[in-house]
């Protein structure tokens, strides 16, 4: 067993969060959740920027939220809010956010500092705004597997599709050309 898979395994967060499995979640919700395709993540490296994210069963909704979600995109149920960061802090800087903390899920970047086949270590590139429910910090070093991965970052991009073969080319092409 590799030195970051048995690092992984020993990792806890605090109040029941938990790094969310991005294949389940697309496997349960289907186009209503997409990731990106296992040739892209098979190529994340060292110095690339990934979008994870973390929840707790042990939170929902608050009372006064609305049923469904307000955003323009889905109008889905409104059961558990995602906060989330459009891109990593280090690339696109914000001023801080004053977001109440409420237990809710929320989606981050981090950057890539190791990985072993399918088990990575990334410095978190966002601050959180969940930190003091979870204990997660901007800089804090998070194990997770390519499982776990939901995006990669466009700025890789270019770097990724070069590395790709004939064969991953063409999985690929499929794959985009079967997207909505």
């Amino acid at each position: 067993m590799s030195a970051l898979r048995e690092e992984f395994e020993r990792q806890q967060l605090s109040n029941g969060y938990q790094l969310v499995n991005g294949v389940a979640m697309h496997d349960e919700n289907g186009a209503q959740f997409q990731i990106p395709h296992d040739v892209l993540k098979k190529h994340v490296v060292v110095g690339y920027f990934v979008e994870l994210r973390i929840d707790s069963t042990r939170f929902s909704a608050h009372p006064d939220a609305p049923n469904n979600c307000t955003c323009p995109h889905c109008n889905e149920k409104a059961t558990k809010p995602i906060l989330s960061h459009d891109h990593p802090a280090s690339l696109l800087p914000l001023p801080e956010q004053n977001v109440p903390s409420r237990g809710w899920g929320e989606d981050f970047w981090a950057q890539v500092m190791e990985r072993d086949g399918d088990y990575c270590a990334g410095a978190i590139d966002n601050p959180l705004y969940e930190s003091r429910l979870h204990g997660l910090d901007e800089g804090d070093r998070l194990l997770f597997h390519s499982d776990h991965i939901l995006a990669v970052h466009s700025v890789h991009r270019r770097e990724t599709v070069l590395k790709l073969d004939p064969n991953e080319l063409k999985q690929l092409a499929q794959w985009l050309a079967s997207q909505d």
